[in-house]
């Protein structure tokens, strides 16, 4: 078998409770070698509980799988010796340098050679220079270089990255990114989650689960397509009136979202003569603009979580469409 089409992650029906509340729920989740895996979903919806099982952490009330083929039940030490897992907070000692926190880390991990270990990741992540700058006084981005070059000291062969750029600006981002990239080129498996858009973007395919289950998965494309949402864009209004048409919008039969977009709002559903019917009144207001348009992730995650219901038990719904291809690609990880 071809390596790079085995699963680093394949699990299926993990679920993990909370005073009798499923965090995670019934979760599925498969992702080949080499691959960046974007993991969308508002805060709460599992996400950070998911990762922690996948690695060993945690271990589930329900459900089986493997990861980077270990037992996730098992073998979570194993497993965790193979993984680089970044937290969403900076977790390493502020008081200490770039140099002295890797060393640190390449003591933990028994690290053969450490001072070349330790030269090579410095070299690697272009921190050289920066070496003996206490972590404390660096700045977003250079503090999530160093916890990324924490990550990969002992070469592991999957990233589990927990928002990893929250807090850092643009530029720093698009740095993290290319790198992330450059290392599923050397085969390394990534799973990343995301609240930003153009990140997802840029993702090999993604996961967007709510209340603890998979609402969608696929490439971006596939999502948009399945998703099957009419939008139209509104341009226009004075900043008194369009508080109000929300609100209208929103309540409107046959409307799942109402959200911006730069100067313009994007009013999206699934049935056209449903949503033209709730546009309709608002038609010919003057300085309202209306037209159609392409519906795009942003869209489609609104719509989703707009449809999501958080049952008694934890439980989540979705459009008929969207819930089906969710479970085929649930049953694929088992």
């Amino acid at each position: 078998m071809n390596p790079q089409a085995e699963a680093a992650i394949d699990v299926t029906g993990l679920t993990k409770r909370y005073g009798g509340r499923a965090v995670v729920d019934d979760l599925g989740l498969r992702v080949a070698r080499g691959r960046i895996c974007g993991f969308l979903g508002p805060n709460g919806s599992g996400k950070t509980t998911t990762i922690r099982m996948l690695c060993g952490l945690l271990e589930p009330d329900a459900g089986r799988g493997t990861c980077l083929g270990l037992d996730i039940i098992t073998q979570g030490q194993q497993i965790r010796r193979q993984v680089g897992y970044m937290t969403q907070r900076f977790g390493l000692y502020e008081d200490l340098s770039i140099r002295e926190n890797l060393d640190f880390v390449a003591r933990l991990y028994e690290l053969p050679r450490r001072r070349e270990a330790v030269d090579r990741t410095l070299e690697r992540l272009g921190l050289a220079a920066r070496q003996a700058q206490l972590a404390g006084t660096l700045s977003g981005g250079w503090k999530q270089r160093l916890a990324l070059a924490a990550c990969l000291m002992h070469e592991p062969r999957l990233l589990l990255l927990d928002e990893p750029t929250a807090g850092v600006d643009p530029k720093a981002r698009r740095e993290f990114w290319d790198q992330i990239h450059g290392l599923a080129g050397e085969g390394i498996t990534v799973l990343v989650s995301t609240h930003y858009m153009d990140e997802a973007e840029r993702c090999h395919e993604l996961v967007y689960i709510a209340y603890g289950r998979a609402l969608a998965r696929g490439t971006q494309a596939e999502i948009i397509r399945d998703a099957a949402l009419v939008v139209w864009a509104l341009r226009g209004g004075s900043e008194q009136e369009l508080p109000a048409l929300v609100q209208a919008l929103k309540a409107a039969p046959g409307v799942l979202s109402v959200a911006a977009f730069g100067n313009a709002l994007h009013v999206a559903g699934r049935d056209a003569a449903q949503l033209e019917a709730a546009i309709a009144p608002y038609r010919g207001r003057p300085g309202l603009v209306w037209e159609r348009a392409e519906a795009n992730l942003e869209d489609v995650f609104i719509s989703l979580i707009g449809t999501a219901r958080d049952d008694a038990d934890g439980s989540a719904r979705a459009e008929p469409g969207v819930r089906a291809r969710a479970e085929r690609g649930g049953a694929a990880a088992g």
